[in-house]
């Protein structure tokens, strides 16, 4: 009996996740909405948080930040900053700021193609997304390349294959698309490939507002219906130190005209874009996110915003980004801690400065990852799949990582401890010395007890060397290309390819839309 369950349990795992052909999985756990199990961790005392942000306000007050935009400097003016045209300098109030905080929602409910996949982006929630923003992406047959659009669609297929990645993004760059079609062609991707809650590219108001148009036509939404639900967001980045330019600054207007999210992110590297301590790295991103916040807020009040935080190190030696740093983590806590101070939902970044998908990738992106959950983030971005500091993603680091976030989102779960679970009986039926294997209790739940791995081989040693001696990297790629043969989008996604491919005729006959820069 014993060696059945064994031979049984082998069997299951070498055809549900090894990457060959076979069965999936018998348990089925919801990884689609995630509540953080653990307490926030902090890296500051309360009173140093207040410090850090006064000092912030200050920065905004004194220095101010400088606004490429005139269109943003006026309704910065409008509200009551000080604006020097020359300069292109505005120095926010601390009142103005205050003032934002208490209309920007706590929680926003992010409305997805399937009703069943909508996320609540508010503390205490947990929302994870693949690497994104990447020139280039890689695997082990085809090599590092140049973004495609056929890519960035196989990248949409695998995220949408996986419950525990709950937002779709721009994972890589389609360059063999034309820079004014291709916002058209991610649309499309995003729209009939996945039911997940999609992101817009903030480049210009033309771009933004054919996606809006094209969300609208794919959901089958009235403009009024648009504007009164939020479905889709968008990333907005800071130029640090203190800049805000011009494609940024539209994007935040037009996001917030629409009733849409901005996940407002500066992105302050310590030593290079911000001052070299944790804390005067964190003043900064915490002066810039609250300006672009604020300008949301003064084009209508109660824009869904997203506090956005992704500072990390440098390599003093050479100046390149670092990732899943002690440094890195220490910042996501303290930003977390100025997130709570607040209330926001807010954003956290993973990652990893690997040049390829090894033991340093995994540990620095696992370090960025705990530090994103004991920091309560509330989306967590390149959580899966980025390399090279975000100038690749990784189709073999996406699967891998994937078993890291689905280890953090079994421990979301509840743990019973009913009478049944502590299990006297069973201990009771066991003899001394004896086991459990084909104890009653085992029996009935030996299928669906554990955490079934997507990539790790639990094998010993000889059953590893017989099937191959793959590492895990290697056993990922037959993940990946089975999940891309086996994919099928779903038959709502599908259902708007015909209006959404009649609109970008339209649209592409009349030249499309150039980006702003």
């Amino acid at each position: 009996m014993v060696d059945d369950i064994i031979r049984e349990t082998r069997r299951e795992r070498r055809r549900g996740h090894t990457g060959e052909a076979g069965s999936g999985p018998s348990r089925h756990p919801n990884y689609r909405s995630l509540k953080n199990p653990f307490l926030p961790q902090p890296v500051f005392s309360d009173d140093q948080v207040a410090a850090i942000h006064d000092t912030a306000l200050r920065v905004l007050e004194e220095l101010g930040i400088k606004v490429l935009l005139p269109e943003a400097r006026a309704i910065y003016a409008k509200a009551g900053a000080l604006v020097d045209e020359d300069s292109r300098m505005v120095r926010i109030g601390r009142d103005i700021v205050t003032a934002a905080l208490a209309s920007a929602p706590k929680s926003i409910r992010a409305l997805a193609g399937d009703r069943s996949r909508d996320l609540m982006l508010e503390l205490g929630s947990m929302t994870f997304l693949a690497g994104a923003g990447a020139p280039n992406v890689t695997d082990l047959e085809r090599g590092r390349r140049p973004g495609t659009l056929a890519a960035f669609e196989e990248l949409t297929k695998l995220v949408q294959n996986f419950d525990v990645l709950h937002m779709l993004g721009p994972w890589i760059e389609p360059q063999d698309v034309d820079n004014r079609l291709r916002h058209y062609a991610v649309n499309r991707a995003q729209l009939t490939l996945s039911d997940k809650f999609p992101f817009v590219f903030a480049r210009g108001t033309p771009q933004v507002e054919d996606g809006f148009e094209m969300i609208r036509l794919a959901r089958g939404l009235s403009q009024d219906e648009f504007l009164a639900g939020v479905h889709c967001y968008t990333v907005i980045n800071t130029n640090s130190p203190r800049q805000l330019d011009i494609p940024m600054a539209q994007g935040i207007i037009d996001f917030a005209k629409a009733g849409q999210v901005s996940i407002i992110t500066p992105f302050c590297l310590a030593g290079a874009m911000a001052p070299i301590t944790v804390a005067g790295a964190l003043t900064l991103q915490h002066a810039e996110a609250l300006a672009g916040l604020a300008l949301a807020q003064m084009v209508r009040p109660g824009a869904p915003v997203v506090y956005g935080s992704f500072s990390s190190n440098v390599d003093m030696k050479s100046g390149a980004p670092a990732f899943g740093t002690p440094e890195h983590v220490k910042a996501t806590l303290g930003a977390g801690q100025l997130a709570r101070f607040t209330g926001l939902p807010w954003r956290s970044g993973g990652g990893s400065a690997a040049n390829i998908s090894d033991v340093q990738a995994a540990h620095e992106t696992q370090f960025a990852l705990w530090g994103s959950v004991l920091a309560g983030a509330t989306v967590c971005i390149h959580a899966a799949g980025w390399l090279e500091g975000g100038l690749s993603v990784s189709y073999e680091k996406l699967i891998t990582d994937i078993e890291a976030l689905q280890t953090v989102a079994e421990l979301c779960a509840t743990t019973p401890g009913d009478e049944d679970s502590i299990g006297f009986e069973a201990i009771a039926e066991v003899q001394p010395g004896g086991h459990f294997f084909s104890a009653g209790h085992t029996m009935t739940r030996y299928r669906t007890a554990f955490y079934e791995p997507l990539v790790a081989d639990w094998s010993n040693f000889g059953s590893w060397t017989q099937s191959g001696s793959k590492s895990a990297t290697e056993r990922a790629t037959g993940i990946w290309k089975r999940t891309l043969a086996d994919f099928q989008p779903p038959a709502s996604a599908v259902a708007t390819s015909d209006v959404l491919d009649e609109f970008i005729a339209r649209r592409t006959e009349g030249g499309g839309a150039l980006p702003v820069s």
